[in-house]
């Protein structure tokens, strides 16, 4: 079993040294675990903090370029972009797919939304939630919002799923497998219940293990992703990173 990819690595691009390597100590770090392809996927636009800026796209491309002639693995750039609407708008705009690679989505709570009811309802409501316990009304809402994001963008990859953020898991992993993008096997967190995975797996969703490395030597740590794997006996032809390189949105012609 070999990992090919990882697919959710952050850089010195995410602002405020979020991540903490440059875009070669990643590319370094994974050359020397065997890896073939990583992403660059620092944090979207919108994050109140971390987020990369877009004027910073341009040295982001030459540093993937220098990476990929010193170390000789492939280097995709991408973004993890915020969930900001219950209407299943995220930060990333049209304009932006022409240099995306990878397009990576996820919810994060810090993060400048569209109105200051999404705002309330998006990140405070699940931030104070948690103290509280689960609501079915709060799932729902925030499993709306997210299908609406997952039909109008060519996301590739979900990440961290129901982190900080509970949904429908199983209605989310359908409409997932109908639209071509992967369920992450985050490196540090999986919220996933038993049944869930279960039924996901048999509902035959597609996964990707990634490492979501703020480190460079994070990158390609995905244990936490393979131990899910042997445990639930998820066959590895629904894993798309094992083994095989992942095929994007992009390189499918979409």
């Amino acid at each position: 079993m070999l990992l090919y990819g990882d697919y959710h690595t952050h850089s010195t691009y995410s602002r405020n040294r979020h991540g903490k390597g440059t875009v070669l100590e990643n590319a370094s770090v994974a050359a020397d675990k065997g890896l073939k392809q990583i992403a660059i996927t620092d944090h979207g636009f919108n994050h109140e903090f971390f987020g990369i800026r877009r004027k910073n796209i341009p040295s982001l491309q030459e540093d993937i370029l220098n990476a990929k002639e010193i170390t000789g693995v492939d280097i995709l750039l991408g973004v993890e972009a915020n969930l900001i609407s219950l209407d299943g708008d995220v930060d990333v705009r049209e304009e932006d797919y022409e240099f995306l690679d990878i397009f990576l989505m996820g919810y994060h709570k810090m993060v400048h939304t569209s109105s200051m009811k999404d705002k309330f309802l998006l990140c405070w409501a699940n931030n104070i939630g948690k103290i509280f316990g689960e609501s079915k009304e709060r799932t729902n809402r925030n499993t709306t919002a997210l299908l609406k994001a997952l039909d109008k963008y060519p996301i590739d990859v979900i990440t961290h799923l129901n982190y900080g953020f509970q949904t429908d898991t199983i209605a989310i992993a359908k409409m997932a497998k109908q639209k071509g993008i992967y369920v992450e096997l985050n490196g540090k967190r999986i919220n996933f219940t038993e049944d869930e995975i279960r039924t996901m797996t048999a509902e035959g969703v597609k996964f990707i293990v990634n490492s979501d490395a703020h480190t460079p030597d994070r990158v390609g740590e995905v244990n936490n992703g393979l131990n899910l794997i042997y445990k639930y006996d998820i066959p590895l032809s629904q894993v798309v990173n094992i083994d095989k390189l992942p095929k994007f949105h992009k390189k499918r012609g979409n």
